[in-house]
């Protein structure tokens, strides 16, 4: 018995060792296999912890409510709940853009949405990002109780006035707008080179817009800088006479010079 036990041993370690030879099974081959099962729980878990993070931002955006941003009292925490208020403080075509429409009063007449868009041409497909910027702009400027949230609602309009700067054709009537809306917003950011170039492009397509001139003559006079903060408003009366901001503005440096 012993012997024939010894024998289906030997056969078995034989036969094994014909199986590693020829490649049926190989150390390198099973050190390798499991080396590939676990780059793949791996990836599986990297997987699972982007797809978990996604999920959280997609909540977010989609309530538009981010979690710092919380702190202004007597109105809602987002946006897309188009606050009459704050509507209100929109220009007049906002209520007859994509996603306001649906939810302003008087917003889906169809006769004011043909209007507009005959008007503002196929970007006004894209003007509810503006509306939307403006909202934002104002939260940040006007509403805000903390400098995170201030921050952060300055930083996301100036991602809704890209999405419109990026449809908009170079010769779209409001793009100088947008631009300097945008320009304003950097500057408050403490980016005033880019916001400055932004006011500067704002001026090349339309000279004789006044605000532009308006906003950067106000960063220069914040900065010190009167010298340059007067050519600014005297470069910009040359392009725009009758623009009382720019005339009041240079009254108030004459009255500090003095």
């Amino acid at each position: 018995m012993k012997a024939q036990s010894s024998q289906r041993n030997i056969h078995t370690v034989t036969s094994l060792t014909q199986r590693v030879g020829t490649g049926v099974i190989s150390n390198s081959h099973w050190l390798a296999s499991q080396r590939r099962f676990l780059s793949l729980m791996k990836a599986v878990r990297l997987v699972g912890g982007i797809f978990r993070t996604m999920l959280a931002v997609g909540v977010i955006l989609a309530t538009g409510v981010p979690t710092y941003a919380q702190d202004i009292p007597g109105y809602p925490a987002s946006i897309y709940n188009y606050d009459p208020r704050e509507v209100a403080m929109l220009p007049r075509y906002c209520a007859y853009t994509q996603g306001f429409r649906d939810h302003v009063p008087g917003g889906n007449n169809p006769d004011e949405i043909q209007r507009w868009s005959s008007m503002l041409g196929e970007t006004f497909n894209a003007m509810h990002h503006y509306c939307y910027g403006l909202i934002k702009t104002n939260r940040g400027v006007l509403l805000s109780r903390s400098e995170q949230s201030r921050r952060f609602y300055l930083t996301d309009a100036i991602a809704e006035f890209d999405y419109v700067i990026k449809e908009a054709p170079p010769d779209f009537v409001l793009l100088p707008e947008i631009l300097m809306k945008k320009g304003e917003n950097l500057i408050r950011l403490d980016q005033a080179g880019n916001g400055n170039l932004l006011l500067q492009r704002a001026i090349e397509l339309k000279p004789d817009y006044w605000p532009p001139y308006a906003v950067m003559s106000d960063y220069y006079k914040k900065k010190g800088d009167l010298k340059n903060a007067r050519e600014v408003l005297e470069k910009g009366l040359l392009a725009s006479p009758d623009a009382k901001a720019l005339k009041e503005r240079l009254a108030n440096l004459d009255a500090i010079k003095k």
